[in-house]
């Protein structure tokens, strides 16, 4: 049976230490797993939560691209922070990419993320205009 969707990966070891992709492309649909501040070329982190939101966006930016999308088709976005009080902090960067479009949103505070030092991870699922879906 011919595999009816296509993987995209940033080339970050988490993917493959834990087993995902950093988005699926099915059809019109790109589902963007969370993605956070980390610089996938460094793999460095900034300590400063609004410094992780900018780089979650240039990541999600580069997938997005990658699967010949945009921040223009993004109809859903997820937030997960580890404290309320970053969140209002972030939102000029999220209008920065997010403006135009207003996606359906939602905002989840958690816990703690993976690595202590993630603030900030936002999960993205788009759906290209004009892409007939192959079966």
């Amino acid at each position: 049976m011919a595999k009816s969707h296509s993987q995209i990966t940033s080339g970050s070891p988490f993917e493959s230490d834990i087993c995902f992709s950093r988005a699926i492309v099915d059809g019109p649909w790109i589902f963007v797993s969370g993605c956070t501040g980390y610089n996938y070329s460094t793999m460095k982190i900034s300590d400063d939560v609004v410094e992780q939101a900018e780089q979650t966006f240039k990541n999600i930016e580069q997938v997005l691209d990658q699967a010949g999308s945009s921040f223009n088709d993004v109809v859903r976005v997820r937030y997960i922070l580890t404290s309320r009080d970053d969140f209002k902090p972030c939102w000029p960067v999220m209008r920065k990419y997010l403006a135009k479009v207003k996606p359906a949103a939602t905002m989840f505070i958690a816990a703690g993320l993976l690595d202590e030092r993630m603030k900030f991870e936002v999960e993205v699922t788009a759906k290209k205009a004009n892409v007939e879906h192959q079966a």
